[in-house]
């Protein structure tokens, strides 16, 4: 008799539990006649901002808007130049060039995936304006953000942290992603630490007047209705359906996460071999999105994992400099830690409803290999 592979992330069992509560959820705001922009939005925006640390949150669609809209929120305009990590499947650098923006790429810190500060300190002596910075917290970790904010503002150059896959990570002061740089973005795709049952974001900021600028843009730039004052707005709104079930899985999310470490801590303790790379043990800075180990034989280990019934992923394969659609623009460009990750990086299964047999299983197959 053969077992079911361990799986990478399983949505259904993460949502099974609380299948009646959001059902509920979803059936009060069916009876109520609210359905964009109504009362369980502006319930999870307090909520959330709330959670977050700051005193202001506005839902939008998705991650990707909600980082476009921050950089607009911040002030970014057409030609501006915003710097980026590439080592994160373009999300940043598309929000940037949707915002009319131009992309300077930034290298990583070898081993953990976020941005390096010296390398980011390079990009400020270069004499040339920069308007802003998105920090990624990539894999769940936060980065050395409080050094980057401190050498950005000293340069005028306005902070957005990327916290799509790192909801309710603290430093050890106790603030939490997104509450540190000028904005924060979330996403809530379902497979985030805190995802609905289909897509949507959320900008959080300490700034009333970027708030007040993003809540405008999300709905066409209007400053009054019908009234398009702002350019580059759009129709970008989180559904009141999805704000809803957001609000029921809230309060559950730190348990969420500290399941999520527990796994990869365990990782981090028991994967004992040479040719694979395993991150540090951590505490809250780090909410456990995503267990990414690294070797430099990722699909010889792949292989060996699926033949001992784990799955794996590669997040992410292709760095953004070297992406087609850049036309050879960044040929020149050499991020050397960005480019090694991406040949060697390997995301091991790592959700909050795994049990201690399959992670067990997961580190037997490692260390077999």
């Amino acid at each position: 008799m053969t077992t079911a592979p361990v799986p990478l992330n399983s949505l259904s069992r993460h949502i099974d539990p609380i299948r009646s509560e959001l059902i509920h959820a979803a059936s009060t705001v069916i009876e109520s006649g609210f359905y964009i922009l109504g009362p369980n939005v502006a319930a999870f925006e307090r909520e959330f901002a709330a959670y977050c640390g700051t005193p202001h949150c506005v839902n939008v669609a998705n991650g990707t808007d909600a980082l476009e809209l921050a950089l607009k929120a911040v002030g970014v305009e057409p030609g501006d130049r915003v710097a980026v990590t590439a080592n994160a499947a373009m999300y940043g650098a598309s929000a940037t060039y949707a915002a009319g923006a131009k992309v300077v790429f930034v290298d990583i810190e070898p081993g953990c995936g976020t941005m390096d500060p010296e390398c980011f300190a390079a990009v400020l002596r270069d004499g040339r304006p920069l308007k802003s910075v998105i920090v990624t917290h990539l894999y769940g970790r936060m980065a050395k953000i409080d050094e980057i904010v401190s050498m950005a503002h000293a340069a005028g150059v306005m902070v957005v942290e990327d916290c799509a896959q790192a909801h309710g990570a603290r430093l050890s002061d106790g603030r939490r992603a997104g509450s540190i740089g000028d904005a924060g973005s979330f996403s809530f795709y379902p497979t985030k630490n805190l995802g609905a049952l289909g897509d949507g974001g959320a900008i959080v900021t300490r700034h009333e007047h970027v708030a007040t600028r993003a809540a405008q843009l999300r709905q066409y730039g209007w400053t009054s209705k019908y009234t398009n004052e702002i350019p580059g707005g759009r129709n970008s709104r989180l559904d009141e359906i999805q704000a809803a079930m957001l609000s029921v899985m809230l309060p559950m999310l730190d348990g969420w996460n500290a399941r999520r470490r527990d796994v990869a801590n365990r990782y981090s303790r028991e994967i004992c071999n040479p040719r694979i790379e395993v991150p540090a043990v951590l505490g809250d800075q780090y909410v456990a999105h995503l267990y990414v180990v690294r070797c430099d034989s990722r699909e010889e280990l792949r292989a060996h994992l699926e033949a001992n019934g784990v799955q794996s992923e590669v997040h992410y394969p292709n760095p953004d400099h070297r992406q087609p659609c850049h036309q050879g623009r960044f040929d020149s460009l050499t991020l050397a830690v960005t480019e090694s990750d991406a040949a060697t990086v390997l995301s091991l299964p790592c959700f909050p409803e795994l049990t201690d047999a399959e992670v067990g299983q997961v580190v037997d197959a490692c260390n077999s290999f």
